[in-house]
């Protein structure tokens, strides 16, 4: 008999928008500590088949991290009152550049549960404001139960 848990993420599907701009990346840098030049210096890219300077690759985590809140506030919304975690993710994938001020929109469509593990696996796909896929994960989540007792 599924869980009311389940009932609430099963085909999932919701996207998180977000444009990475020049001081975006310079604030990550600050936090990160990640300050390799293809981030930070236009010079350096300029040589490169991009033309130019790029978002980090771990900004984007961030942004499909946001779009895995996003799933989480949706499933509280039909009813969910589990504690989600995330376990991480896997077969995560760059497959191409973002530069400052694309838009890039993070799809996270939730496509396998284990009941008996309190697991969910989702998709993700960043694409850019061209539908070019710039990113692909998956998602593993652990959905707590409500009262640590």
């Amino acid at each position: 008999m599924a869980e009311n848990w389940i009932e609430t993420i099963e085909g999932l599907s919701v996207s998180y928008t977000a444009s990475p701009s020049a001081e975006d990346v310079a604030r990550f840098v600050e936090l990160s500590g990640d300050d390799y030049e293809a981030h930070t210096d236009e010079a350096f890219m300029a040589r490169s088949q991009f033309g130019r300077r790029i978002a980090h690759g771990a900004l984007l985590v961030g942004y499909m991290s946001a779009a895995g809140t996003k799933a989480i506030r949706a499933s509280q919304g039909r009813g969910n009152t589990t504690v989600p975690v995330s376990l991480g993710y896997d077969r995560m994938r760059f497959v191409g550049p973002v530069f400052f001020g694309d838009t890039i929109t993070v799809t996270y469509t939730v496509t396998g549960v284990d009941a008996e593990r309190r697991r969910s696996v989702a998709t993700l796909e960043a694409s850019n404001q061209d539908g070019q896929t710039v990113a692909l994960a998956e998602h593993i989540m652990k959905w707590l139960h409500p009262d640590a007792n």
